[in-house]
């Protein structure tokens, strides 16, 4: 298929999947994803991303970076509870979501142990790439969607170099679990230096440029963003995704009120690499990759969504700012995305090159995954979300938004009927 066809068509499908989400009010993410298997391997046949080779792989992980970047310069977990709450959740979920997805995946999907292990790190990604349109579609509190956005920019990442090792691991290039808890370490922290270095020096070059300079400062932040992504990921394999959101919170922090300025140029991006994206990994889906995991698969699926109830609930021990309705609601909201549909497609191609059984279904399983999850939650979040009270007024833009999220760290507030409400609830 002619390349430069390829990506004409794909714009258009995901540019076509966003207007149609403005005029209609559905989740933009359902309708992209959607829109991909349209046009995809599952049904017309029109766009055959295959055809790119390994060519997809490097800007699909550059375009990637750049989501990241812009989730981790919007990041500011103001006040000790939002921020506890975060580590928490996230700690609990890498143990707990990890042990759950395997366990899930060898039981009802019937994948080996070794992929089931690798499966269920590949589930623990729920990227900024689905979970931010979503939120900001729903208009959900800014409490609950720092919570839910923070999650995905930690968990993506090191999901991802996990997923990575115990596949080394599985094609015996790791001797034991040790070199894997090892090597994960080194893998993420190497990133995050790296991006917190590339972002202060990024810092450094900004502030000394004209306040009206904001062209070259948005090729300025692309370039070393791409250097940096590519160059951590040289290094140390994975380590770019890390190394960008680590990147984008330390120039978000450093450049404080600057940093709003740049996001609305970086936020553009960003949402057209989505608008892209999407389409174009869900067209490299075909329905024979998802027919063999049968009923099982699906069940395993709709089975790991109700399993993330017990993991928030775990999670949610000990933290005051949140409410049963903050828990019931981050409990639903859970969408995998670009990230995960990236990494499953490498690694099914490495291990079916090394003649692991089995690979073709991993794949087929994540991508169910992704079908359920952004399908069912995309639909239904919103609806929940009004039943709960957890949406705001539209009227109120995202500089009210800050500003409500800033005042989390204030503990129970107690609203006028009497009843006791947590922090990330209260937020409006």
């Amino acid at each position: 298929m002619n390349p430069q066809l390829l990506w004409g068509e794909a714009f258009f499908a995901g540019s076509l999947a966003q207007l149609l989400a403005r005029l209609s009010g559905l989740p933009a993410v359902v309708l992209l994803l959607g829109t991909g298997l349209l046009i995809g391997r599952a049904g017309l046949d029109l766009v055959q991303p295959e055809s790119l080779g390994r060519g997809l792989e490097p800007l699909v992980g550059l375009l990637v970076g750049l989501v990241l970047f812009d989730g981790g310069l919007n990041l500011r977990l103001a006040g000790r509870d939002l921020q506890r709450t975060v580590v928490q959740l996230v700690l609990v979920r890498s143990v707990l979501g990890l042990v759950g997805g395997a366990w899930l995946a060898h039981q009802l999907a019937g994948l080996s142990w070794p992929l089931a292990w690798v499966f269920g790190a590949i589930a623990l990604a729920t990227g900024p790439t689905v979970v931010t349109p979503m939120v900001q579609q729903m208009r959900l509190m800014p409490g609950l969607g720092q919570v839910l956005e923070a999650e995905g920019l930690i968990l993506e990442p090191a999901g991802a170099v996990l997923a990575l090792l115990l596949m080394q691991l599985t094609l015996g290039d790791l001797a034991s679990w040790q070199d894997v808890g090892v090597l994960l370490l080194v893998r993420l922290g190497g990133g995050v230096v790296i991006g917190a270095l590339g972002g202060w020096l990024l810092v450094e070059i900004l502030r000394r440029l004209p306040a009206d300079a904001d062209g070259l400062k948005l090729q300025l932040c692309l370039g070393v963003l791409f250097l940096l992504v590519s160059g951590a990921q040289a290094l140390l394999p994975e380590a770019g995704l890390p190394a960008a959101v680590s990147a984008g919170v330390v120039v978000g922090l450093r450049l404080d009120e600057q940093a709003s300025q740049l996001d609305a140029l970086i936020s553009q991006l960003a949402q057209l690499a989505i608008t892209v994206l999407f389409p174009l990994l869900a067209a490299d889906l075909s329905w024979a990759e998802l027919s063999p995991l049968g009923w099982g698969g699906v069940a395993c699926v709709l089975a790991l969504m109700l399993f993330r109830w017990l993991v928030i609930q775990a999670g949610g021990i000990g933290l005051p700012s949140l409410s049963w309705r903050d828990k019931l609601m981050l409990s639903w909201i859970a969408p995998r995305g670009i990230v995960t549909a990236a990494v499953a497609s490498l690694f099914a191609l490495e291990l079916e090159a090394a003649g692991i059984a089995g690979a073709g279904a991993l794949k087929g399983l994540v991508f169910l995954t992704i079908l359920l999850t952004v399908g069912i939650q995309g639909f239904t979040a919103p609806v929940l979300a009004e039943r709960l009270g957890l949406v705001q007024p539209a009227a109120v833009g995202s500089e009210a938004a800050r500003d409500a999220a800033s005042g989390l760290a204030a503990g129970l507030q107690q609203q006028p009927g009497g009843e006791k409400v947590g922090a990330l609830e209260a937020a409006e």
